[in-house]
């Protein structure tokens, strides 16, 4: 099963969503929301980590959080573990609570943090379980709507700063937003995912590329890759590597010379960043296999971890190519 491809950095904001196992319920009563809540709490003052809105629904939960240590991974399994623990304990079960991996939606939380804010609040309302989201006494709704005392461990005052500087003002503004908004024509913030785990404008997208992706190779593992990278022409690699070495463009692209290591590098380059698959590579670099360029990538990849002048080179290629 290829693994969730998981982007950490300090002050990181996510919407992690994690299901009941084949659809099963993970709260059975009150206890066990409460059970969960404690968790929550516990796991926030262990990894300092922020929760900014919450629910709880039967079979699956939604949390909005930020990573001030960017350990979102180790917080959340610690969550799931923990609580999984309690739960089959005092439920008698056996084997997983947790549908796989917890899904994490990295955002730009200048853009979608209201947004998600207030489609989490309503969640219960969307599933018909309550008809106004202050009826639902699992989630954070009510202490937004200050009905409800703020426990120590919520941060609400992020969402809130959007709403007005005084208090007050911005409760009733929040309360407004949610609770007058059109459920029938409002939009799910998640179906502008890019790459299936990225909310976000242009330029939060491009940066997590070029910061976080442009050097992961493990494309076939960790399938949003694909999506992900950032693509450059093939004519682009090869004036570049034409450029760095002083060779034209036909010895970098036609086989047959032996010891042609910047043609090696460009088919490297080219793997890497084009976006394109091996066999139409291979038919570009003067009709080689698709296997061929699988080939002479990985043994360009081997040569590089024990070649560091080489190796530096190519980085500033790729620096160059990605304008970063």
């Amino acid at each position: 099963m290829a693994r969730p491809l998981r982007v950490e950095y300090p002050g990181a904001y996510y919407h992690v969503i994690n299901r009941g196992n084949a659809g099963e319920n993970i709260f059975i009563d009150e206890r066990d929301r409460e059970k969960f809540l404690e968790y929550l709490a516990k796991g926030i003052e262990r990894f300092i980590t922020r929760i900014h809105t919450y629910c709880f629904m039967s079979n699956h939960y939604h949390l909005l959080i930020e990573t001030p240590q960017a350990n979102l991974s180790v917080a959340i399994q610690w969550l799931n573990v923990s609580y999984s623990v309690y739960f089959n304990k005092r439920h008698r079960r056996r084997g997983h609570l947790f549908q796989g991996r917890f899904k994490a939606i990295l955002l730009d939380a200048n853009e979608y943090l209201i947004l998600l804010s207030r489609y989490i609040h309503l969640n219960p309302v969307r599933a018909k379980i309550v008809t106004h989201p202050l009826e639902y006494s699992w989630s954070s709704y009510p202490v937004f709507a200050g009905k409800r005392q703020k426990p120590d461990w919520l941060t609400t005052e992020t969402v809130l700063s959007y709403f007005g500087e005084e208090k007050k003002e911005a409760i009733a503004n929040y309360k407004s937003y949610v609770e007058k908004v059109n459920r029938e024509t409002m939009e799910d913030p998640n179906k502008n995912l890019i790459g299936g785990f990225i909310l976000g404008g242009t330029g939060f997208v491009n940066w997590v590329k070029d910061k976080f992706l442009s050097t992961k190779n493990d494309e076939k593992e960790i399938p949003q890759l694909k999506k992900l990278k950032p693509k450059v022409t093939l004519k682009t690699i090869i004036q570049s590597v034409c450029d760095e070495f002083g060779y034209r463009e036909e010895q970098v692209k036609m086989r047959g010379r032996k010891d042609n290591k910047e043609r090696a590098i460009a088919i490297y380059l080219a793997r890497d960043l084009s976006g394109v698959s091996c066999k139409d590579l291979g038919a570009f670099f003067d009709g080689i296999s698709g296997a061929a360029i699988t080939m002479k990538y990985n043994q360009m990849n081997t040569e590089l971890m024990r070649n560091k002048k080489l190796s530096d080179k190519i980085a500033t290629l790729k620096k160059k190519l990605l304008n970063i």
